[in-house]
């Protein structure tokens, strides 16, 4: 299976390539912003040449407080961007997988979302990966909308110069207070489960639609927080804020945890997020064991 990941070099992109590639039965077509811009039609006919069997576009403009000041560069990438990927896909006939985001949700519901519930974004960024949704589902039916939430990765959101976690850690080597809301509850997602799992997915070839892919359960920001710390062995004091104090320019959903319904269907299971998390904090926190040996104070 010929595979196109749009981003390759991203968080979640550069997790996509390194999982996909270590299996044979997978060619791996790794594209990233210098070979395609997903907002440039022209561009795009690079697909046409290759002719991928899968297109991945993990492409996204994800500065979520930015989009609110630029909402046209917002839906430039995540709306206009899915619209003429979409359209390269039918015209090669390569199924279409659209990365979106738990931020379609309003956060209202008071549990987790799953792909039934209708979306109802509260900012510009939201509404941009809604409307991405709608262009990938309505331009051609070979389509799977992957919705995933809090991705923390080895790369970093490029975007974001960075993911949560490594920005909590930083802090707190630098000695500074952290804040965290208690009041915000997410499925934080380790982008490697991520590619795992949506290739198992791949491979089984389901219905055609909406899917959601995190790691099990929910928490607050400030729990997921508190866990960093507490699976480093660092003794380190989260302070927990309500989000009002941070006078955010978008609003964020209150409740925005997913839960991968379709998915367990298909016999599918992610772990739970803590689990996920002491991986990655093995994996790729090497310095944070070092300097854990230091000191047990930050």
């Amino acid at each position: 299976m010929r595979v196109a990941i749009i981003g390759a070099n991203g968080q979640l992109g550069s997790d996509l390539v390194e999982v996909f590639g270590k299996d044979s039965s997978f060619e791996v077509i790794p594209l990233t912003h210098a070979d395609l811009d997903v907002t440039v039609p022209e561009t795009l006919k690079i697909l046409k040449e290759l002719k991928p069997d899968v297109i991945i576009n993990t492409a996204a403009y994800v500065r979520v407080d930015d989009a609110e000041l630029y909402p046209e560069k917002a839906f430039q990438v995540n709306a206009i961007g899915a619209l003429n990927v979409a359209r390269v896909a039918s015209e090669i006939d390569a199924v279409n997988v659209y990365i979106s985001t738990d931020y379609v949700f309003d956060g209202s519901k008071g549990e987790p979302y799953t792909e039934e519930d209708v979306p109802n974004p509260i900012n510009v960024y939201g509404l941009s990966k809604c409307a991405g949704e709608i262009f990938t589902k309505n331009y051609y039916k070979k389509h799977y909308i992957v919705r995933v939430a809090s991705l923390y990765g080895k790369a970093g959101a490029s975007g974001k110069g960075g993911n949560f976690v490594e920005f909590m850690i930083q802090k707190a080597k630098r000695g500074e207070e952290i804040r965290v809301v208690d009041d915000q509850f997410m499925s934080p997602t380790y982008t490697k489960d991520v590619a795992r799992t949506l290739k198992k997915f791949l491979e089984l070839r389901p219905e055609f639609g909406v899917y959601h892919m995190v790691n099990e359960g929910f928490c607050s920001w400030y729990e997921f927080t508190k866990a960093i710390f507490e699976i480093l062995g660092w003794d380190v004091e989260v302070k927990p804020i309500k989000s009002s104090e941070l006078k955010r320019l978008a609003k964020r959903p209150r409740f925005s945890a997913l839960k991968n319904k379709r998915l367990e269907e298909l016999g599918l299971k992610m772990r739970p997020w803590k689990e996920a998390l002491e991986e990655y904090l093995k994996e790729h926190n090497s310095q944070s064991v070092r300097y854990k040996k230091k000191s047990k104070h930050a």
